[in-house]
C-alpha cells in the first residue's frame, strides 16, 4: 500500500541493499510526481498571496482526501483479493463509492463549516470555500480510490502496490484545482 516492490524472497531474508534499491525506486518516482502540487500551488500564487489563511487548509484537504481515497482503495483491492470484485463490476464500484462519499463528504464539510466559521471565526467565504473543496475532493477521492485498483489489476499491475501512491498523486493535485478554482469564485480571488 505505500509503493513498495515486495522482495522476492522473505523479508528477514532480504539484503538491505535490495530493499533500499526497490524502496528508493518508487520514493524517486512519488517524489517527482508530487511536483504537480507544487506547480499548481505556483500557478495561483496571487490567489494565496490576496488570502494568505487558505494555504492554513492546504494539509487538512489534500490529509483527508488522501484518506478518503486510501478506504476505498483498500476495501476494493481487499474485495479483489478475495474475488468478491471483477472488472466488469468497475460502474458497480463508482456508483457505490459515489453514494458513500457524498454521505461522507456531508458530514464532514458541514462539521468542518461549523468548525471553520463558529470556532474559528473565520469569513463566510473561507468556511465555504474550504468546506465546498471538502465536499468535492472525497467525492473524487473515493471514486477513484474504487475504481483505480481494478483498472490497475486490469493491466496486470499489483494494485496493493501501485494503487495507493497514484491515488495520493492524484487527488493531490485534484484537490488543489478545485480548492483554488473554488476561492476564485467565491473569494472574488484573481488567478
Amino acid at each position: 500500500m505505500a509503493a513498495v516492490t515486495p522482495p522476492s524472497e522473505e523479508y528477514i531474508n532480504t539484503g538491505i541493499f535490495g530493499i533500499a534499491k526497490n524502496r528508493i525506486i518508487w520514493l524517486l518516482i512519488l517524489m517527482v510526481s508530487a511536483t504537480f502540487t507544487g506547480i499548481i500551488i505556483a500557478g495561483y500564487e496571487n490567489a494565496l498571496n490576496e488570502a494568505v489563511v487558505l494555504a492554513a487548509f492546504i494539509p487538512m484537504l489534500m490529509g483527508t482526501a488522501g484518506n478518503a481515497g486510501a478506504q476505498a482503495s483498500t476495501i476494493v483491492i481487499r474485495s479483489l483479493v478475495l474475488g468478491e470484485v471483477v472488472f466488469k463490476d468497475i460502474f458497480t464500484i463508482m456508483w457505490k463509492e459515489l453514494r458513500i462519499s457524498s454521505l461522507v463528504g456531508l458530514a464532514l464539510s458541514f462539521l468542518n463549516f461549523l468548525r471553520i466559521y463558529y470556532l474559528e471565526k473565520y469569513t463566510l467565504t473561507v468556511a465555504l470555500t474550504v468546506s465546498l473543496t471538502l465536499f468535492f475532493t472525497i467525492i473524487v477521492a473515493k471514486v477513484i480510490g474504487g475504481m483505480l485498483p481494478v483498472i490497475v489489476k486490469k493491466v496486470k499491475l499489483d494494485p496493493a502496490i501501485v494503487a495507493s501512491p497514484i491515488i495520493t498523486t492524484i487527488i493531490d493535485t485534484v484537490a488543489l484545482i478545485i480548492y483554488f478554482n473554488f476561492a476564485l469564485w467565491i473569494m472574488g480571488l484573481t488567478r
